[in-house]
């Protein structure tokens, strides 16, 4: 067994137990032993002693853990996330002190808001200048701990190395969440014996998360779900993204495939059930399927699990799922029980044991319900009110677009986005098998995520096509990375579907604010992202007009082999719809001009108050 690829696992000393290691060594040998084959990141001054000892590693031990450098450390952090959301492994970024740990501030809540395990790890300047106002200094400890799971201040050399492994531990164990480490350059230049096995005393957590192992459900508890799914008519499954993040999606499916329950999936829930099941509904919620969430409105027993019934699904809380006689809750985080709803029964345990009992449970008692009324009211929903728009148009429908794109894809590709239109119309009209296919900042909205997110997934997936789908607002926040993709020659697949401007800002103003285009109409810009896509190494960079080149042109684009790159001018008037807006229920939800609804609407404006915008 080489160094490199010794594990914690393994009950024998560690082979470099008595050694004398740099800090940096000491951070790169962890990060080893950790699984860890690749880190994203920039340098800077107070990093680069970890930095040398990544150099020195990779030169022993044939590039094992690359180090893959960004145009700017918010990317490296949305790579590391991207690597993160698309393996289910923790991502690791490294950045130097000052301004490079701020840029990954963002990457960071945005890691948090999603439960999306990464460890960051920021060089700081010497701790005799910690305070002073020093060159490249800045508060880390401070400005992260609001926004990470967890903050770690190197201050005493002799626990670097059981800090860094417990900031692994952090990240991936419970609900799952970026860890930060700020480590000043003296202590990655101290030197002292490497032990090889050690993290640091975090009794409380330890205490919880021993308490979340240990929950199990008793067979009165899972005789009460049982008796309220017995009872019921139309049950519906509810999945969020503490399915994908736990990896219990089979667990999910065997559940609802046993018993016959239609599933519908949040926005960071897709991939969790497979969208081609005859169960599945889809995505509910302000943008979900209106099929979705007419099935959320019919249904008389809900039963969510890894979701925590956000703004965007119970936006109007006493309105929402207005008909269920009884709720059932399945989290990991016991604050999300009754926070936003309250429910009739409950469970805080770990996913994939806690479904897998309930599932044993119902099968060794025989547990049996004819659900084939419910199943006909739902294939008629999603019959009725099925998704559609303009067809024959003399401009390209972005629906059309995506359909296209998922003729070829089948289901199977990494999609990342970018926050907007473009992300919403992904969500609608791809579909998924499997999880951790699809990548999105779901609670941040955070546009420039799309691109450095496929960036990371490419590394982590080599066995996938990995698409991303952006805007040209978005894509406009992060573009440095395109040259990061042709640098290290990735076949990622870049579309970028143009409307001249921030489409969904657009969209609220049109519906809610009489059309005034306040900071959001972008068609006097000259960006032409074809010249800088080729500017930064794309050799197949292209832009799409004419609605009759659309079949041709994205089967040539996705069948190119390496980086590539389509610009897509889109209907600048297309909108998202379904639409459920601010304050409105489902049963208020515009759907336009070409998804029926059942209530004789297709749309709606009203003045809204400031604090309900987004």
């Amino acid at each position: 067994m080489s160094h490199a690829q010794y594990a914690n696992a393994s009950t024998d000393p560690h082979p470099l137990s008595g050694t004398v290691l740099s800090g940096a060594e000491v951070i790169v040998q962890v990060l080893a032993d950790e699984g860890v084959d690749t880190i994203f990141g920039y340098s800077g001054g107070a990093i680069l002693p970890t930095y040398d000892a990544i150099f020195r590693f990779n030169a022993d031990n044939h590039d094992q853990m690359p180090l893959i450098v960004p145009a700017n450390e918010q990317g490296a952090g949305f790579m590391a996330a991207g690597y993160a959301r698309a393996s289910g492994k923790v991502g690791v970024a490294m950045v130097t002190s000052g301004p490079g740990a701020t840029n990954c501030v963002t990457p960071i809540r945005d890691c948090m808001a999603d439960s999306v395990p990464i460890v960051l790890i920021c060089g700081q300047v010497a701790r005799a200048a910690v305070g002073t106002d020093a060159f490249q200094e800045a508060p880390v400890s401070n400005i992260m701990s609001s926004a990470a799971k967890h903050v770690f201040f190197v201050t005493d050399p002799d626990k670097l190395e059981a800090t860094v492994r417990t900031a692994f531990e952090i990240a991936r164990s419970g609900r799952p969440g970026p860890v930060v480490i700020d480590v000043p350059k003296d202590v990655q230049n101290w030197e002292g014996a490497f032990r090889g096995e050690g993290v640091l005393a975090v009794p409380g957590y330890r205490q919880r998360m021993r308490d979340l192992r240990e929950s199990e459900l008793s067979d009165a508890k899972c005789a009460k779900f049982f008796e309220l799914l017995g009872a019921s008519e139309r049950p519906l499954i509810y999945a969020g993204g503490g399915v994908i993040n736990s990896d219990s999606a089979s667990e999910l499916r065997a559940l609802a495939q046993a018993f016959g329950i239609p599933v519908v999936t949040t926005l960071m829930g897709i991939g969790a059930f497979d969208t081609t099941d005859a169960l599945s509904l889809h995505m509910l919620g302000m943008h979900g399927t209106a099929f979705a969430n007419y099935a959320v409105d019919d249904c008389d027993f809900l039963i969510a699990i890894g979701a925590r019934f956000d703004d965007r699904v119970a936006g109007v809380p006493d309105k929402f799922a207005p008909n269920a006689k009884a709720l059932a809750h399945f989290d990991a985080d016991a604050s999300e029980i009754g926070k936003v709803k309250a429910v009739d029964w409950h469970h805080v345990g770990l996913f994939s044991p806690s479904l897998a009992r309930i599932l044993a449970h119902g099968r060794e008692n025989a547990f049996t319900r004819d659900f084939s009324t419910w199943h006909g009211h739902v294939a008629e929903l999603k019959r009725d009110y099925a998704m559609g728009y303009a067809q024959d148009t003399a401009m390209i429908q972005p629906y059309a677009v995506i359909e296209q794109i998922n003729r070829h894809t089948d289901g199977r590709a990494v999609i990342s986005t970018g926050v907007g239109q473009h992300q919403m119309w992904a969500a609608q009209y791809f579909d998924f098998r499997e999880p951790r296919l699809w990548l999105t900042s779901g609670s941040m909205g955070t546009m420039g995520f799309g691109l450095p997110a496929a960036i990371g997934a490419a590394f982590a997936r080599r066995d996938k096509l990995v698409i991303d789908i952006d805007g040209d607002a978005s894509i406009r926040m992060n573009i440095g990375e395109m040259e990061t993709v042709t640098t290290y020659n990735l076949p990622v697949k870049v579309v970028v579907l143009n409307n001249n401007g921030d489409g969904m800002v657009k969209q609220w103003q049109k519906l809610f604010f009489k059309g005034r285009l306040s900071a959001s109409d972008k068609s006097l810009h000259k960006k032409d992202f074809v010249k800088a896509a080729e500017a930064d190494g794309f050799e197949y960079a292209a832009r799409l007009k004419n609605p009759a080149d659309l079949p041709r042109v994205i089967e040539e684009f996705l069948n190119f082999q390496g980086p590539a790159f389509l610009e897509v001018m889109i209907d600048p008037d297309a909108g998202v719809y379904p639409m459920v807006g601010p304050g409105m229920s489902y049963k208020e939800m515009i759907t336009g001009d070409y998804i029926n609804n059942r209530y004789g609407e297709t749309g709606g404006e009203r003045e809204v108050d400031a604090s309900e915008m987004f």
